[in-house]
Parts: structure tokens; C-alpha cells; sequence
């Protein structure tokens, strides 16, 4: 039982068949999760149990022709979707007949029942952790389940706004007061008590609902099922075929009439359209040039300045290049060696050894680290640079990855410290915390003595600044700076742990075995819900869970993404589920896509399937990921734009809509939204659309909101039939 607005919604358990099948699903989905082969363009596989002459057999048969006039003619759908004023004429693709969906009715109606179910799933783990979840789609599911729709019920995560001119973004006066509550963690999960004894006694403060173990494992086997489900993978192949078709038809159709509305639109151009960098490592944000000139500049300013000290011993920057057996003015780009090329192909290992200049890790630690001997000083001045260079483009934003790895519970003191310290702030950066799953490693070296022991490192801290603000000031200060968490490693990576029931708990994962995908972001997803119910409460601004998944690995770790995540990087292992994409496009998850870098890594530019997922309706946007591995001008972004416009062909208003795709998906605050895409942004369809601050034809949007509408409706239709 779900609990959606004040009603409750009934949901059938997982049998024990379906877990025995859920199992074997994953089994056969991971099997050649270590083997790095490229993708290709997914078709529906050969185990499909819906084979050519059954179908044929059954699209005649009289029972299915009977159900079949049951349902209205599906062209209804288009004449009921209201019309809006400002949306000039255009011409639209409609399908005629009394059956639109192209396979048996069986098969039409389980596909709407799984669909239906998997979006109240996504539903109910997004309000439950104050994250998005379309107007639209809820407002179809609440249609099909009988009840009114209640916009008032829908949540929206908290973000702090930009400082007022002449405001200190570092001022600890405004910090609300302490409180004698206490944190503690339980079976991998940190709660809120009013005091010990209800600690003692695991009676955390009401109103802060924990995500249900249970629940959660029955829903994932469900959806486990769901994507390796025969009909169902023929039903929405055969949808994202036709959303591809209808998209190419209107585009031939509607062109010209998009391009003179963009025209007629004074003052804006894509030049001028904000634009947010949604997926950037802070420690690659600058490119190989900026890099090589800042250490030049360095250099040549502290040559004989204190920079390390190795085994008690003092070494000046002079000596540390000498001991290298370097000179920075003999250093070039080539040299540096921070740059991906082909070796770096399908080899995650040399890529991360790019992370070191010259390669060596004295320069990466002194550089790009916001611990060392000097406090990150220099870090901080090429990030302050970085920032410097957004503020003057004006129209580009950035929301860089700092690191927290779980390996000792003063990593946040000391990254807060460093923020504070360097007053790092700048209004076109919005900070994410991204966590390495790299579990193996610090057990291996006996750094922490179970998993538990690392989340509760990563999160306890939060949890206490958030009770006690001015106990904690700088981390107070820098958490409200931060808009998320994230997860980061080679996906590629198998740990052979299918996530279950009999899963032992993170206090009991005292091997040095890493463990899965899902498990990872199942307990940081846990966590982040609790803290948002708690800074929520307390007034304060909360985090998206925003985690790297489908660059390599299993399809699985969508499906977990699917349950957890407000937005994703990468995505591009949905190629391979025709069911998952398909649900990407009805809940209009967001996908940060990187096709510079995933070039360097994983796919060939030319079979990225940004294109393919633009057409579909998926909500992408652009990302750099890392520049100094990837790009080679001071606006990588805007490289990133130029480098899709002419591989892929896209008009002004493809790139428009990206690039308010990105401003959406962004942690940017709602003023800030409210300045760059209007007061109605939060409405879907053309009425959300301000084409005066956008630049986005609003026959592209009442384009979107139709065919959203149209699939979205015929689920509805799927479950009349019932």
C-alpha cells in the first residue's frame, strides 16, 4: 500500500515466482557486465516470448477484436488536449483507428498494467524524498486510479537562493538555532531522535518516514521482471519507434514555422540562453591550457615557497619540480598529459591515471587537491578562475563534484574549512558532493571495519550541522551551497551481489569484497530522504540524489536510478532496455549527457544516442563531464554545443531546448529559474514555456506536452479494458 496525496493506493507483493524470476533476470542481465564491447542500438531480443506467428495468430482472433472495439478511437486523445493562445498554428501527427498500439490486446493491456505500476513506484520514492516528478504524469495516474488531482500535493526540492547585492554568502548570523536532538545510524540508515533514550529505545521523531527495506526490494523485483517481460519490451520497442517517427514528421512538417517564432523573438538568441554545465568534475574543470598556465604562472610566483613537507623535511616548489626531473617552462600541453585520446578507450584505469599532470601524483596533490600542504590554496585559485571566466560569458552556469569518500567522519570539516577558508563561491557554481564507490578499497587497507562505518561517515556530519548549525558553522555555511550527492566509478566494475532481502546489512558487510551498484544507491538514496526530512523541517535548503549510471555495466543500475534518482548523468545503457527508456520518457527523468567524454571512454561520438533520445522526448541536456581530459577551449561547454550542432545536425531550437533542459534539471534556486525561464516554469507544456527568456518555439512545446500526453493517455486507455 503507497500512500499518494491522502489517498492510499493498492499494490500487489512480488510473489516468490517473481522473485525466482527477478533472480534470474538479473543473472542473465549482468553476466557480461565485465565484458566493455560497445553498445549498439538495442533491438528486441531473441528470447522475446512473443514470437511472429503467435502474434499473427492472436491480432485475428475474435476475443481479441471484441475487446478491441471496447476501446475509443485513441485520436480522442488529441482533441481533448487543450489549446493554448500563444501557440501559433502547426501541423500535428495524428493517428486514426479504433487501435493504435500495434500488438495483441493481452499483451496492450499487462504492458499498461506494468507501465502504470512502475510510475507509481517512481512516484512514491520521489515525494518521498522531496524530488520531482512530472505534473503530467500524476496527474494521468491519478485519472486512471479514480481520484482528483491536487497540484498542492506535489513536492519540490529547496534551494538556497543566490545572495542579495552586497550579502555575504558566508555570513553564519543567519544560521537557525541548535537543537538537543540526536543522530544515529541503524542498520545503514541514520534517524532523528529528541534525545538518547528515544535513541536508545529507535523512536525517531514522527514525520520523517524512512524508506521500508522491504518495500523497496519487492518493488525493484517487480520492476526486474517488468523490463525482461516479453510484451512489454515489444509494446514500448514499438512506442519508441513511433516517437522517433513522429518527431522526424513533425520536424518536416513544422520546421520553418519553429524557426520564424524564434526569429520574431527579439533579443534572445542561443547565445544568450542560460545554459548549466550539469555534469563537471571540480578537479578537471579547467582545460589543459588553463592548467599549463597556472602552473607556469606559479612558478613563477612561488619558486621558493614551502609546498610539501616529505618525511618531516620541507620541499619548495623548486625543489618538487626538480625532483621531477622538471621545468614548468619547458612544459607543453603534450607534456602535461592530462588529455584522453585512444588510449583511454574502453581502459577507465589510464583514464583516471589522467588525472595526474606529467604523471605525477606531487602535481595532482598539489593542484587539485583541496587537502595538502597548503590548504588547496592553488586548487582554489584555478576554481575561482574557472568562475571568473563563467561570470564573464554571463549565460553559462556549472555545478562541479567535490569529493567526500567516506574513509574518516573529518573529510567534511576539512572540505568546509578549505570553502570557507578560500571563500569559494561564485553565483554561476552550484556545488555537488560525489561519492566514490570505492568500499573494497578502504576495507582492504583496514580504513574502515564495515560498510556501515563509511556511510555513516559520509552522512552523520551532515546530519549534526543540520541539528547544530553553529557547533558546525563552515560546514553549515558550504552545505547550503551544496544541491546534491552523487555517485561515481566505473560502472564496468561487477560485483556479482544480487541487492535482496538476505543482503546482510552494512554493519555486517565487513568484507573486503566492494559491494553492488544498487546496493550503494539504495543506502545513499535511504540517507539523503532522511536528511531532507530533517532540513526541511528545520527550514533549510535539501539535496537531490543525482548519481553517474547506464555509461557501462548492467541495465539494472537504471532500473535502481529509476526508483532513486530526481536525475541522472550519462544514461546511455538505455539503449539497450527498450522498457526502461520508454519509462525515462513517461516520468521525463533527466539525462546529463556527455558525449565528448563518453567518446574518449565507452561509445564513438557518432553512435551517442543524444539524437536518438532528443527526438524521443527524453529530457536531456549537455555536459563537459571533464575538461581538462576533453576539450581544448576556455568555454568547454560551449564546445560541447558546437561539436552536437554539427555532428547531429541540430537546428537553433534543438539547442534552445537543451539548453533549458539543463537550467531545469540544474540545482539553480527558483528565483534564479524564475529569472532565466519564467514565472510559470514549473508548468508543463507551453504554458511553462516563456519564449522571450527560452528561446524554445512553443509549437516544440506543445509539440512535447501532446505526445506526452497521447502515451500517457493511452496507458489510461490500456487499463479501461480491465
Amino acid at each position: 500500500r503507497i500512500k499518494v496525496g491522502n489517498t492510499y493506493v493498492f499494490l500487489p507483493e512480488t510473489d516468490e515466482h517473481m522473485l525466482a524470476f527477478a533472480e534470474k533476470v538479473f543473472a542473465s542481465e549482468t553476466k557480461g557486465e565485465g565484458v566493455r564491447d560497445e553498445i549498439s542500438m538495442f533491438e528486441v531480443q531473441d528470447d522475446c516470448p512473443i514470437l511472429q506467428q503467435e502474434m499473427a495468430h492472436h491480432l485475428h482472433t475474435n476475443e481479441d477484436t471484441d475487446k478491441r472495439k471496447v476501446l475509443p478511437p485513441v485520436v480522442d486523445v488529441l482533441l481533448d488536449i487543450p489549446t493554448y493562445l500563444e501557440v501559433p498554428d502547426f501541423q500535428r501527427v495524428a493517428i486514426i483507428g479504433d487501435y493504435a498500439s500495434g500488438v495483441t490486446m493481452d499483451d496492450f493491456e499487462l504492458s499498461c498494467k506494468g507501465m502504470y505500476r512502475a510510475l507509481t513506484i517512481r512516484e512514491k520514492y520521489m515525494r518521498l524524498a522531496f524530488q520531482r516528478f512530472p505534473l503530467t504524469s500524476s496527474q494521468y495516474l491519478r485519472e486512471i486510479e479514480g481520484e482528483p488531482f491536487k497540484p498542492e500535493h506535489t513536492v519540490q526540492p529547496v534551494f538556497t537562493s543566490p545572495p542579495k547585492k552586497g550579502e555575504d554568502p558566508f555570513n553564519t548570523k543567519c544560521l537557525p538555532e541548535n537543537l538537543s536532538w540526536v543522530a544515529r545510524m541503524k542498520d545503514g540508515v541514520i534517524y532523528t531522535y529528541k534525545d538518547a533514550a528515544a535513541a536508545d529505545q529507535h523512536k525517531p521523531i514522527e514525520n520523517m518516514p524512512a524508506p521500508d527495506y522491504i518495500t523497496f526490494i519487492d518493488d525493484m523485483n517487480f520492476l526486474i521482471a517488468l523490463i525482461a517481460q516479453g510484451p512489454t519490451k515489444t509494446y514500448t520497442h514499438r512506442r519508441l519507434k513511433f516517437l522517433t517517427s513522429k518527431f522526424n514528421v513533425h520536424e518536416m512538417l513544422n520546421e520553418m514555422e519553429e524557426m520564424k517564432e524564434l526569429k520574431l523573438n527579439p533579443h534572445r538568441d542561443f547565445y544568450n540562453c542560460r545554459k548549466v554545465d550539469t555534469h563537471i568534475h571540480a578537479a578537471a574543470c579547467m582545460n589543459q591550457k588553463h592548467l599549463l598556465r597556472f602552473i607556469k604562472k606559479s612558478y613563477q610566483m612561488d619558486a621558493d615557497r614551502v609546498v610539501q613537507n616529505i618525511k618531516g623535511k620541507d620541499v619548495t616548489m623548486k625543489e618538487l619540480f626538480a625532483n621531477l626531473n622538471l621545468h614548468p617552462y619547458d612544459l607543453t600541453v603534450d607534456s602535461l598529459d592530462v588529455h584522453a585520446g585512444r588510449q583511454t578507450f574502453q581502459r577507465f584505469d589510464k583514464f583516471n591515471a589522467k588525472y595526474n599532470p606529467v604523471g605525477a601524483s606531487e602535481l595532482r596533490d598539489l593542484y587539485m587537491k583541496t587537502e595538502n600542504y597548503i590548504d588547496g590554496e592553488y586548487f582554489a585559485r584555478i576554481i575561482k578562475e574557472v568562475a571568473s571566466d563563467l561570470e564573464d560569458a554571463r549565460y553559462q552556469y556549472a555545478e562541479p563534484r567535490l569529493s567526500i569518500y567516506g574513509c574518516n567522519p573529518n573529510e567534511w570539516t576539512k572540505l568546509s574549512g578549505w570553502f570557507n577558508k578560500h571563500r569559494v563561491f561564485s553565483p554561476q557554481l552550484k556545488w555537488m558532493i560525489q561519492v566514490p564507490r570505492i568500499y573494497d578499497i578502504f576495507r582492504g587497507r583496514n580504513f574502515v571495519p564495515h560498510f556501515g562505518k563509511m556511510l555513516e561517515n559520509i552522512f552523520l556530519p551532515v546530519f549534526q550541522a543540520t541539528i547544530e548549525p553553529h557547533a558546525n558553522p563552515e560546514l553549515s555555511i558550504f552545505l547550503k551551497h551544496v544541491t546534491g550527492f552523487d555517485s561515481v566509478d566505473d560502472e564496468s566494475k561487477h560485483s556479482g551481489h544480487m541487492f535482496c532481502t538476505k543482503s546482510p546489512k552494512p554493519e555486517e558487510w565487513n568484507i573486503v569484497k566492494n559491494p553492488s551498484y544498487t546496493y550503494y544507491i539504495y543506502y545513499m538514496y535511504a540517507n539523503i530522504t532522511m536528511i531532507n526530512h530533517l532540513r526541511k523541517a528545520r527550514g533549510m535548503n535539501t539535496f537531490q540524489f543525482r548519481p553517474h549510471c547506464g555509461e557501462a555495466g548492467a541495465v539494472t543500475h537504471l532500473l535502481a536510478s529509476f526508483m532513486t534518482a530526481d536525475n541522472i548523468s550519462h544514461g546511455l545503457n538505455l539503449k539497450k532496455s527498450p522498457v526502461l527508456q520508454y519509462l525515462y520518457f513517461l516520468a521525463q527523468i533527466p539525462i546529463a549527457m556527455s558525449p565528448l567524454s563518453n567518446n574518449s571512454l565507452f561509445l564513438e561520438y557518432a553512435k551517442s544516442p543524444l539524437l536518438e533520445f532528443l527526438k524521443k522526448g527524453l529530457i536531456v541536456s549537455l555536459s563537459t563531464d571533464d575538461p581538462m581530459q576533453f576539450h581544448y577551449t576556455r568555454e568547454p561547454l560551449m564546445e560541447e554545443y558546437a561539436i552536437a550542432a554539427q555532428v547531429f545536425k541540430l537546428s537553433t531550437c534543438d539547442m534552445c531546448e537543451i539548453s533549458r533542459n539543463s537550467v531545469l534539471q540544474s540545482g539553480l534556486s527558483d528565483e534564479e529559474k524564475t529569472h532565466f525561464l519564467g514565472s510559470d516554469y514549473l508548468k508543463e507544456g507551453p504554458e511553462g514555456n516563456d519564449i522571450r527568456k527560452t528561446n524554445v518555439a512553443q509549437i516544440r512545446m506543445a509539440y512535447r506536452y501532446e505526445t506526452l500526453c497521447y502515451e500517457l493517455n493511452l496507458i489510461k486507455e490500456g487499463l479501461k479494458t480491465e
